[in-house]
This record gives structure tokens, C-alpha cells and sequence, in this order.
């Protein structure tokens, strides 16, 4: 089973760990996270992520981090290797949810996974009223045949 890191800017990292926990509570002890407050130095990050690592890693871990480019991303590139700590970026709960649900696969079919689970999740969602429910127009209460 794979081991799985949250790296992000303080404190999403824990808030995703929440709704994960809320989700897949056997999956959570196979969930470590770092939320990276502002003033935090790279050296002590990246030190943390070593730790947590070795802690999660069986023998390969995903570590997902919010923002590309920035500090928490930078310090991941560092420490996965690429091929048994890869690394994704942007993660969102559709991607967390999918690879918890198969944390027993293989770490690139869980990375394709999550991927997918975080393109999939975002979409335009319509305003429209609820279907097969009728509209019944404010006013006085009288019928009206022109109504809009």
C-alpha cells in the first residue's frame, strides 16, 4: 500500500487531511501532511519531508503540494526521487479521494489516478432549479396565464 504526503501552504495541508479523515478513516494513517507556515525556512521543510517520507514510504509514497513553483513544490522536487516518491502538483480533494481509494495499486496507476481525479473533478456546475419540481411563480396567489 502506497504512503501518501500533503505538503502546502499552512493550513490546507491539514484541512485536507480533515475531509479525507471524514471520507476514508482507514486511509488516513497512510496520510502524513506538513502545512509550511510563511516564516518557515526550506532547510527545516525540507528536513520534515525527509522524516516523513521514510515514515510513509512502503517502499513508495505520492506527495501531493498546493502550488507549483512555490516553496512547498520547490522542496518536494528536492527530496522525490521520481521513482518511488513522485510528486504532483494542485492537488484538490477529487484527487486525494481517488488515490486513497486505490492505494493499493501501483504508485504510477495511482498517480494516473489522481490525475484524472483532479481533472475530472472540476466542472461547471448549472444554476438551473432542481429538475421535476414545479415552479410556482411569486404574486398574490391568483393564476395568471402570463406569467414568465
Amino acid at each position: 500500500m502506497l504512503g501518501f504526503i500533503i505538503i502546502a501552504h499552512a493550513p490546507l495541508a491539514s484541512a485536507l487531511k480533515a475531509v479525507a479523515a471524514h471520507a476514508f478513516p482507514e486511509c488516513v494513517q497512510t496520510l502524513e501532511v506538513l502545512d509550511v507556515p510563511a516564516d518557515m525556512p526550506p532547510e527545516e521543510i525540507e528536513a520534515r519531508m525527509r522524516e516523513l517520507i521514510e515514515r510513509v514510504a512502503r517502499p513508495d509514497a505520492l506527495i501531493f503540494t498546493d502550488v507549483f513553483g512555490a516553496t512547498p513544490s520547490n522542496v518536494a522536487q528536492r527530496v522525490a526521487d521520481g521513482q518511488h516518491v513522485k510528486l504532483l502538483a494542485g492537488v484538490n480533494v477529487p484527487m486525494l479521494f481517488r488515490s486513497l481509494r486505490h492505494a493499493h495499486e501501483p504508485l504510477d496507476a495511482v498517480l494516473t489516478r489522481a490525475m484524472s481525479g483532479a481533472t475530472q473533478g472540476v466542472m461547471q456546475v448549472t444554476t438551473s432549479r432542481p429538475q421535476n419540481q414545479t415552479f410556482k411563480p411569486g404574486g398574490n396567489g391568483q393564476d395568471s396565464n402570463h406569467d414568465q
